[in-house]
């Protein structure tokens, strides 16, 4: 039996490849506009300097950027550099390592010329390295290695290069003002531009998948449309609200700066086995039935409920939204009510139990009697074409994103045919993954084409967690998925959110809408709903299962939806609030205090200008907390005055002048955090 072929390792080798999924089997991720890291180990024989390189490749495989690695870890040899995409697609990234000649004779030259030995020899040797810079002369040549080569040099640079070589050539200056021409400024910039690359080798590419910025960055409001405009008939029973009453709504959403407005299924919603106020079996005559159990003869996934209007009533309330600046979210969940009409069409797209009859949804103890799962290893071509057909229809009614419903009982070989397919013909649209689950399979969701997904941050409540889950979303899995920050859903309530009133309610808003790019809220967060159902996470007089039509003007009194309207309006004036990497956990003197700072430096910024924003959120929802936030200063991207800087609260607009260490004082009343913005004094 022959050995494989074995890989012949580069002169300078580049190992420990990041970003990289599966070996570059499936595209990392990046948004435009938005840095991302390169990070490398690269190393070599001897004492030689190397140099490596991160490059950009658009999708037609040209070198559209190209950035100098630096060593972050000295004497580990781990290099770093961030590249910004400038528009979507399949990109890809290669890092180039290569000798450096004029880096190895700068040092070598200054440590012999100080000694006093070969004085000559290194001029001599300066000087022809300069005219190798001039004659741009590689060893070997690049294109000898499939490299492009070196475009001459500007008339400018030969200038400085010219110049210097007259002074290293000339012996009546002493050796330090001849070395001092070689080290000078101006010739290590145009080294620095212009490197000689000898030995000169580059990794294989690996992709990155660019998508646009709303994959990364966005507020998302939840509804369920029937509920707008509901009303309660004399007799008990009730007339639906629809996309009519939704549409009143969109003023009150769109000020608290919301720019995704996620529905709820809107399909129709089957009768059999039809579940009624919170989750019981048996379902009154009042009970419209979870919007979860869809299909009844009216049609499936793509059709509309009836009672929620018709198809230029969705198209017009599309429009609106969008006039208010919102894109339309739409829930995608692939089950079936009993009723649905795939199961009379194609009963071999469901499991059966060995009496003959299709089994019902599960997850013991819970049990979903109204919804019939698909069975994806049956006619897998069939399901797929008909998912697909659904979802380009409603991509047709202008749904870009939608939100999936537990993708994650749904086989990956699915998804990743899917979501290719759908990124080849629609590169616009979202996927939003619902898949509150393992590790692993959350992070594979992402590593095989979902845009976001939800995360656990709902269950994360103390500063040690925080502190290790932001972290975690921000530099750990930054290229796999991208985080969406939920306080609540329309399934989820915690025990921190039931016992801490309004107090949880602002802080763990603030928490979401700074911590990660893409936050949302289920609607009725603005009254601070927090009555559990009892033995169960969740809400009490659950939506699913009912009408709930609103009165926001009694909201009013919590606050939470000025505090709503002032992070959004946050989150929109800074850059560093609308990406996801540019995060650290600052030290604190308190438990209950927690403290971040999301940062982005001049040269990664969208608007060419570095961007600070520093969170400190007192986590204790009942009572004042104190504390001293230690700030690493070399963040904040501003001079500093005697070690001093501005801060201005984003939330009220106060000014404070702080330093290395400041002390705080959080009321969950009136002040349960403050956001500042970094100002230069």
């Amino acid at each position: 039996m022959n050995n494989p072929a074995v890989l012949q390792i580069n002169r300078i080798p580049v190992t420990e490849v990041f970003p990289r999924v599966e070996d570059g089997t499936w595209a990392a991720k990046a948004v435009v506009d938005e840095a991302f890291p390169v990070r490398a180990t690269v190393f070599r024989e001897g004492h030689d300097q190397l140099g490596v390189a991160a490059l950009l490749l658009d999708p037609n495989g040209t070198v559209v950027q190209r950035r100098k690695m630096i060593d972050i870890a000295p004497g580990l040899d781990r290099y770093e550099a961030w590249l910004v995409p400038p528009t979507t697609g399949a990109y890809s990234f290669q890092i180039e390592s290569y000798s450096d000649p004029y880096a190895t004779w700068c040092h070598d030259a200054a440590a012999k010329i100080h000694a006093g030995i070969d004085t000559e020899l290194v001029f001599a040797q300066g000087v022809e390295l300069f005219n190798r810079a001039l004659n741009r002369e590689t060893f070997p040549p690049l294109a000898a290695a499939g490299i492009e080569s070196d475009p001459a040099l500007p008339a400018e640079s030969v200038k400085v290069l010219k110049e210097a070589i007259k002074l290293m050539q000339d012996r009546k200056l002493s050796p330090q003002e001849r070395l001092s021409a070689g080290l000078a400024s101006g010739s290590r910039r145009i080294f620095e531009a212009h490197p000689l690359r000898d030995l000169c080798s580059r990794t294989k590419p690996l992709p990155i998948f660019v998508d646009r910025k709303r994959a990364l960055y966005g507020s998302w409001y939840e509804v369920f449309p029937r509920s707008y405009g509901a009303t309660q008939n004399a007799d008990g029973s009730w007339t639906s609200g629809n996309f009519k009453g939704l549409e009143k709504d969109l003023d009150r959403i769109s000020q608290m700066g919301f720019d995704v407005l996620y529905l709820t299924p809107v399909h129709p919603i089957g009768t059999a086995f039809r579940k009624g106020k919170n989750n019981t079996l048996t379902a009154g005559p009042n009970d419209p039935g979870s919007p979860y159990g869809i299909g009844s003869p009216d049609g499936g996934h793509d059709e509309i409920h009836p009672d929620l209007g018709t198809w230029e009533d969705f198209d017009h309330l599309v429009s609106a939204a969008a006039e208010h600046g919102m894109e339309m979210a739409l829930d995608l969940a692939l089950q079936c009510s009993p009723d649905h009409p795939w199961v009379k069409e194609h009963p071999e797209w469901f499991s059966k139990r060995p009496d003959g009859s299709i089994a019902y949804a599960e997850n013991p103890p819970k049990k979903y009697q109204d919804i019939y799962p698909l069975n994806f290893d049956q006619d897998p071509e069939g399901i797929f074409k008909a998912i697909w057909d659904v979802v380009t229809k409603w991509i047709n009614h202008g749904v870009k994103i939608f939100r999936v419903d537990n993708p994650h009982t749904k086989p990956l070989s699915f998804w990743q045919p899917f979501l290719a397919k759908m990124r080849q013909q629609h590169p616009e649209v979202l996927f939003l993954a619902e898949a509150f689950t393992r590790p692993a399979m959350m992070r594979t969701l992402g590593m095989v084409g979902f845009h976001q997904s939800y995360t656990y941050f709902t269950w994360r409540n103390s500063k040690a967690e925080l502190g290790e889950y932001f972290t975690e979303v921000s530099h750990q899995t930054d290229h796999l998925m991208r985080p969406a920050f939920w306080p609540t859903t329309h399934d989820i309530l915690t025990p921190t959110m039931t016992n801490g009133g309004r107090g949880a309610f602002a802080l763990r808003a603030v928490l979401a809408a700074t911590g990660s790019p893409t936050w949302g809220i289920y609607s009725g967060y603005e009254l601070v709903e927090s009555e559990p159902r009892p033995g169960f996470e969740e809400q009490n007089n659950n939506e699913k299962y009912e009408y709930r039509p609103r009165d926001w003007e009694a909201g009013k009194e919590f606050g939470i939806a000025r505090l709503l309207t002032k992070l959004n309006a946050a989150r929109a004036q800074h850059p560093a609030l609308q990406q996801l990497r540019g995060y650290q956990t600052l030290d604190t003197t308190s438990d209950e205090v927690f403290a971040f700072i999301k940062y982005i430096r001049k040269e990664n910024s969208p608007t060419g200008k570095a961007d600070a924003v520093i969170v400190i959120v007192n986590l204790d929802p009942h009572n004042p907390r104190e504390a001293s936030v230690k700030v690493d200063t070399s963040l904040l991207g501003v001079d500093l005055h005697y070690g001093r800087y501005q801060v201005r609260d984003l939330l009220d607009d106060q000014v404070y002048q702080w330093g290395t260490d400041n002390y705080v004082y959080l009321n969950p009343v009136d002040r349960p955090a403050h956001v500042f913005a970094v100002e230069s004094l």
